[in-house]
């Protein structure tokens, strides 16, 4: 499986101060996951990142045959398991 990062991914990680790792973190496993109600082809992952000062990281995400694109990250203030 490899990780793709759209352009505004990048650009919201570059931003954002989010590393990589943090995204692989939360792709290989995620506090929880949930489907995103605006894309239907996509999910959201979610993970506490202690590095992070333990703020919840969101990611969009859509599978790409054995590849996951990930369309944006942020951290998600609002979010709840």
């Amino acid at each position: 499986m490899a990780i793709r990062l759209t352009r505004h991914a990048s650009e919201a990680m570059e931003a954002r101060g989010i590393i990589l790792e943090w995204i692989e973190a939360a792709l290989a496993l995620p506090d929880w996951t949930a489907p995103d109600p605006s894309q239907p082809a996509c999910a959201r992952a979610y993970k506490a990142i202690p590095a992070f000062g333990g703020r919840i990281l969101r990611g969009v995400l859509r599978p790409d045959g054995a590849d996951i694109v990930v369309i944006t990250v942020h951290p998600d203030r609002n979010a709840k398991p």
